[in-house]
């Protein structure tokens, strides 16, 4: 437990020292973020203007739309999370390759690969509406198969986004690609490890104590500082959150240059290998 802790953090550092480089790797997140809530907001408000979610329930057809927009709304989600990610990693890959990369060689980027994305969200939204179909309709084992073939559906499709950006292949393509190259660097029956998540978290839950012992320290004796803490606290959990999501990106694009070549710079191969690790 404490050494895969302590491999935690070390790609944590490793994923840091790329991102000290090329601080405005931080953009790509944040951009994601906003286009993000943007898309939830133009499909969101004109069902609550228009009463939509009631038309939706009352009837089989009613449902069937319903579902057609929410497979519409996946598509629009992923493609835009997607684009920043290909964005974001293929930044990454210039830096971790010997380059200076800027944020418009990544935005470059993910646009040239922009079908292949869009196509790849296609595919991801089916499994992603089928799996909540079976596991809303279904019992509780249906929803611990859910569970299972969500895992390793993530494990397969673990490297698309690098293999979208390095490779002039299509979506479905990608994807099978993805599952052989995870197979072959870390085998078949495994699973996540601690890795960058862990860390994470652990930041994000010092954070809320750090912050709530001042809230409740400071707030009991001066009242009118409570709310620039607050405001405090909310963008510190916004900048750790861009912060976390930059790291993650650079860390994928890591192990994918680890899978295909044994080496990344900057990181512990023995660690690269034992990113995930047997069932």
């Amino acid at each position: 437990m404490a050494g895969r802790i302590s491999n935690s953090f070390a790609l944590v550092k490793a994923s840091a020292n790329v991102l000290r480089l090329d601080k405005e790797l931080m953009v790509f997140p944040l951009l994601s973020g906003a286009a993000t809530v943007l898309v939830a907001a133009t499909f969101i408000a004109p069902i609550f203007v228009t009463g939509g979610w009631e038309i939706f329930a009352e009837n089989g057809d009613a449902s069937f739309l319903a579902m057609s927009v929410m497979f519409l709304f996946y598509v629009v989600q992923y493609s835009v999370i997607f684009f920043f990610n290909a964005a974001l990693v293929g930044a990454a890959l210039i830096r971790l390759d010997g380059g200076d990369p800027t944020i418009s060689d990544g935005l470059a980027i993910a646009s040239k690969r922009m079908g292949s994305i869009i196509g790849y969200a296609v595919i991801a939204a089916t499994v992603g509406l089928i799996l909540k179909m079976i596991s809303e309709r279904g019992g509780i084992f249906a929803k611990i198969a859910v569970g299972l073939v969500g895992m390793a559906w993530t494990l397969a499709t673990y490297l698309t986004v690098p293999i979208l950006v390095t490779k002039n292949i299509g979506p479905i393509d990608a994807v099978k690609e993805s599952a052989m190259v995870f197979k072959r660097t870390w085998g078949e029956q495994v699973v996540g490890n601690f890795g960058m998540s862990w860390a994470i978290f652990a930041m994000m839950f010092a954070w809320t104590v750090v912050s709530g012992l001042v809230l409740y320290l400071v707030g009991t004796v001066w009242t009118a500082t409570m709310l620039p803490i607050i405001a405090i606290t909310i963008v510190g959990y916004v900048v750790l959150g861009l912060f976390g999501s930059a790291l993650n990106g650079i860390y994928t694009a890591a192990l994918y240059r680890y899978a295909m070549t044994g080496e990344v710079a900057n990181f512990d191969a023995s660690i690269m290998g034992n990113a995930f690790r047997a069932k």
